[in-house]
């Protein structure tokens, strides 16, 4: 695919900077939303009918960037726009199409991801969370663990077993079900040692999903799913690289504030690190100018992952002993907060393990791209 930008991607990018640096400065109380008002959410969709702008391959990328130099908002919307609505867009019904999308597009409802469970995360086909038809609902009960924003999402696509005595990827089925249903449906924070709680536990007790709300057919849930984890690797990636730069110019400016840069050895750790970058970027705009690749998604995760954790290590050598400690003013009577590079080093730890660990992602490459003889399972 050809990225060199034409004269109406620079109008695009011009367009996109001065939005965000205006609507940045307003500071509006709900981000999801003012995003919807502009037609700034389900820019990749493949027409407008839904309040939403439209945009190129390029103008898509274009618009990561963009977002991510302005030091915007973390995104709460994008498991919805990014995962949820190309999935519907490809295996949903016109009746949910036009049920769920339009408040997606307008920032009006949240979304998460239920697929990952204890003792079933790399390893999705082992979930165990079952889903019984009753009339005209399914009855979920299982619990799923690793739940990125469950505590803020309206609803959640669950990935269950309906055909009881199945097993692996055999009788799963995709179904979207409301998080705010009490006593059915219960979120427990998991506070990890950053002190923060992005990810939660998410246990359902009979929850309900309407039968009109099963994606893709019964039974057809791994297809749709597989289809959907390899939607997660892309325009996306692009703005986590540019945030990716940010840090590490941080970590630069510190190595040459502090002299650590004196060092030949953590300079040419840092030279690797600006260099492998450069080839995260080029691979991430060759697998969208292709189409069709099984083992793309796994080789991104890799490079990303990999990359990422190495920072984390990079920064605390940049800061030496002083990296091990918390702030000069702190007391018993006050939180323990980590400056930004303390967070970037414990968070990234588990960079080669969510999302696919880096074993299960060499085993698809493996498998699937190189054609080696299947891992051997045991029953």
């Amino acid at each position: 695919m050809d990225f060199r930008t034409t004269p109406e991607d620079d109008a695009f990018r011009e367009d996109a900077r001065v939005w965000l640096t205006t609507h940045l400065a307003r500071k509006p109380p709900d981000w999801e939303r003012e995003l919807g008002r502009g037609g700034w959410i389900g820019i990749g969709w493949p027409d407008a009918t839904y309040g939403n702008r439209t945009a190129t391959l390029t103008q898509q990328v274009v618009w990561a960037e963009e977002y991510a130099r302005a030091a915007a908002p973390t995104r709460t919307g994008h498991i919805g726009e990014n995962l949820l609505a190309p999935t519907l867009l490809a295996h949903g019904t016109p009746e949910q199409k036009d049920h769920f999308l339009p408040p997606i597009a307008r920032g009006e409802e949240l979304w998460c991801q239920g697929y990952s469970e204890p003792g079933a995360g790399s390893d999705l086909a082992g979930i165990r969370t079952v889903a019984r038809r009753e009339g005209d609902s399914y009855r979920i009960t299982g619990q799923k663990i690793w739940t990125s924003l469950a505590h803020e999402a309206d609803w959640c696509f669950v990935l269950a077993r309906t055909e009881e005595g199945s097993r692996r990827h055999h009788g799963l089925s995709f179904l979207l079900v409301p998080m705010d249903q009490p006593g059915r449906v219960e979120v427990r924070p998991i506070r990890q040692m950053t002190g923060t709680s992005e990810f939660n536990e998410v246990f359902f007790d009979g929850a309900e999903a309407r039968a009109e709300h099963l994606v893709g057919g019964e039974g057809n849930g791994w297809r749709v799913a597989m289809s959907l984890l390899a939607l997660e690797r892309g325009v996306s990636t692009l703005a986590q690289q540019v945030g990716f730069a940010g840090e590490l110019e941080r970590v630069i400016a510190l190595a040459v504030e502090s002299s650590a840069a004196t060092d030949p050895a953590l300079r040419q750790q840092l030279a690797e690190q600006w260099a492998e970058l450069q080839v995260m970027r080029w691979n991430a705009l060759r697998t969208l100018g292709s189409s069709g690749d099984p083992g793309a998604p796994s080789v991104a995760k890799l490079l990303w992952g990999g990359w990422h954790r190495r920072l984390g290590e990079l920064a605390m050598a940049v800061r030496g002993a002083a990296g091990t400690v918390g702030p000069a003013d702190w007391s018993e009577s006050s939180p323990y907060e980590l400056d930004p590079l303390q967070h970037l080093f414990l968070f990234t730890r588990a960079d080669t393990i969510y999302g696919g660990s880096d074993e299960i992602q060499r085993t698809i490459i493996a498998e699937r791209v190189l054609g080696l003889p299947r891992e051997v399972r045991v029953p």
